[in-house]
């Protein structure tokens, strides 16, 4: 199972979703992309086994990932300040893979309905989803002949 975890500007969301991600799925691939150095090394130091920076790394990633986990910006071209290019949302968009996505309400992307929640619950909420959906999958495939 590889898990790709995309975030950008400081990478403090993604440095988060690393560290749940490692305490719940110890064994999981984690791959980090980052939409800048500052983002990619934060996600490092919290314990993805991989990492990249850029367009084409995240491009790359995307046709690996079982699941890519982060903030809903890199679904939305010139999103987190412009860091998200229109190819990097396209790739995350168009992924085979299971995408959870945190509604971070920031930068002009607002999603309705959603309340406003401290980022430690919401990075609890985006593990669990993970956590389901591997279980599933493993069940799923499990059942196959």
């Amino acid at each position: 199972m590889m898990i790709l975890v995309v975030d950008g500007q400081g990478g403090r969301l993604g440095k988060q979703i690393v560290e749940r991600l490692r305490e719940t799925l110890p064994d999981a691939v984690i791959r980090a992309v980052g939409t800048n150095v500052r983002a990619t090394n934060a996600m490092l130091r919290a314990g993805a086994d991989e990492g990249a920076t850029g367009e084409n790394p995240l491009i790359v990633a995307c046709r690996q990932a079982d699941y890519i986990v982060g903030p809903l910006g890199i679904v939305i071209a010139d999103s987190l300040l412009g860091e998200v290019t229109p190819k990097m949302a396209c790739a995350v968009a168009q992924s085979s893979a299971a995408r959870i996505l945190i509604p971070m309400n920031m930068c002009d992307n607002l999603v309705a309905g959603v309340k406003a929640q401290p980022v430690a619950e919401l990075v609890s909420d985006a593990v669990q989803k993970v956590l389901e959906l591997y279980k599933e999958t493993s069940y799923e495939k499990s059942r196959t002949f």
